[in-house]
């Protein structure tokens, strides 16, 4: 059982920049970020499995990264937009996880991200 713990999110301006970090309690293989928006189903953002992976929404905007030596994932969001506004979610997975939140083991309770216009 591994235990993923976000922090990070807040309230910015359009424009602006945030990062999320994800703290897991144990060694994990594919971390990834979604998101979900009020009304809206859940989507992914990132992932990092051997390499970075990114959804449209996030090419040229955001980064993600991890820290082996901390167990922790991370994603650095710049050029924020009001539609950015969401809860973001940390998740973990095994070999072979990588866009589809079915193929995740392991997630963590959100973190609020609002972007003001």
């Amino acid at each position: 059982q591994v235990r993923l713990v976000e922090s990070g999110g807040g309230l910015v301006q359009a424009g602006g920049s945030l990062q999320l970090s994800c703290a897991a309690s144990g060694r994990t293989y594919a971390m990834g970020w979604f998101r979900q928006a009020p009304g809206k189903e859940r989507e992914f953002v990132a992932a990092v499995v051997d390499g970075e992976w990114y959804a449209d929404l996030a090419k040229g905007r955001f980064t993600i990264a991890r820290d082996n030596t901390k167990n922790t994932a991370y994603l650095n969001m710049n050029r924020l937009k009001p539609e950015d506004t969401a809860v973001y979610y940390c998740a973990a997975g095994a070999p072979g996880t990588l866009s589809m939140s079915t193929q995740y083991d392991y997630w963590g309770q959100g973190t609020q991200v609002t972007v003001s216009s």
